[in-house]
């Protein structure tokens, strides 16, 4: 018998999720739901989903989902993830869980106390060249690490004509770039070391302190299309320079941008080891850099017989077959379901990104937005 799944939110990220479920066996997409109904409709009839509705409450009531995927703008998290969970159906939640730390800890103690699956998408640390780092990183391979270093640059706020509903603290929260992007390096880094952030000094950058809000909306990524603007004071960064320590004493940088052109999507991860060091694009996904002082640089290429320990079974195709971003997406969800399957979700150590870890994350972003109006470190409490 196949799980009912539900998606509420049918733009990008709402279409990836969808296609993704359907990608794992054992799942239906049951519903669709969106606020927008000429949206829904149309999107609806494009994945072939039989039922669609305007209003999640309805929904749950009439078709009783196992599961559903939250992929609303931030500032509707919060009210979804607490309704869901409080009928006792498993969640699956975009980023962030809220917009404040107080109500994503709310969450947390919810899923705990409803005992569901609440899980956050943070989808990086699924792609099997990341799971190999962090496999190297806990087996000694890389030896005592130095630092590690990175980036995340995209150019899609470039112009001060870009606008998308991120740039409201109502919809997008308080920061932007940093809980944007900044989050995905911060999960991704903490995973691959096995070790937590515990304190960070930050400075960010408003580079269009006014923004031309276009009368009709776009998509995320996707450009306006009306000539008409209005003129609107941005108070959320458009670029951060971030500096993190580890529980372990190790030391990071990470620069952060969404107004840096020819970036679309550029992820960085960069490990320093006494041994060697490894760096991992995102952009080029199937390739990890290794470097020695010895050899120089050797790239190793995602396949079964190249990977190690758990690592092998993020690999899903034979080498030379290239994996994608919908791949490391699909493998994120893939492990939640498994967890449900099992029973296992309410263990510690899950390779999904938890509530929990949700959280802790919500509490670095805040951190960084803290240092970044004294110019002093700040730890987490």
């Amino acid at each position: 018998m196949s799980r009912k799944v539900a998606v509420i939110a049918t733009g990008f990220t709402g279409q990836q999720h969808t296609e993704a479920i359907r990608r794992i066996p054992g799942n239906e997409v049951a519903a669709l739901v969106d606020a927008n109904p000429e949206a829904l409709k149309a999107k609806a009839k494009a994945l072939g989903v039989a039922k669609a509705y305007t209003d999640y409450k309805q929904m749950i009531e009439e078709i009783h989902p196992d599961v559903i995927h939250n992929c609303t703008p931030n500032g509707l998290h919060y009210e979804i993830n607490k309704y869901v969970m409080e009928q006792g159906i498993h969640i699956y939640c975009e980023k962030p869980l809220a917009i404040t730390v107080e109500q994503g800890e709310e969450l947390a103690e919810i899923a705990e106390k409803k005992h569901v699956a609440a899980g956050v998408n943070f989808n990086y640390r699924n792609n099997a060249i990341v799971q190999e780092m962090k496999e190297r990183v806990q087996n000694g391979s890389a030896g005592r690490i130095f630092h590690v270093t990175g980036q995340y640059f995209q150019d899609w706020m470039m112009l001060d004509t870009d606008y998308n509903w991120r740039l409201t603290s109502d919809m997008g929260g308080a920061s932007r770039t940093i809980a944007d992007i900044g989050s995905h390096w911060f999960d991704t880094a903490q995973y691959v070391m096995g070790k937590k952030i515990v304190s960070v000094r930050a400075s960010v950058l408003t580079v269009h302190p006014f923004r031309k809000k276009p009368a009709k909306a776009a998509e995320t990524f996707q450009k306006a299309s009306s000539d008409n603007y209005q003129l609107v004071p941005i108070e959320s960064e458009d670029a951060a320079f971030v500096q993190v320590k580890f529980e372990d004493g190790t030391f990071g940088t990470v620069n952060l941008s969404q107004v840096i052109g020819g970036h679309l999507n550029d992820l960085r991860l960069e490990i320093a080891g006494e041994k060697c060091s490894m760096e991992w694009r995102q952009e080029n996904p199937d390739y990890l850099s290794i470097g020695t002082r010895e050899l120089g640089t050797q790239i190793i290429r995602s396949a079964p017989g190249t990977l190690s320990g758990d690592a092998v079974r993020y690999a899903t195709l034979p080498g030379g077959h290239p994996v994608a971003w919908t791949d490391a997406l699909r493998n994120g969800i893939r492990e939640y379901y498994t967890s449900i399957e099992k029973g296992t979700f309410g263990q510690a150590g899950q390779s999904y990104a938890t509530f929990a870890d949700g959280v802790q994350i919500m509490k670095l972003v805040e951190a960084c937005m803290k240092s970044a109006k004294t110019g002093a470190w700040v730890d987490l409490s």
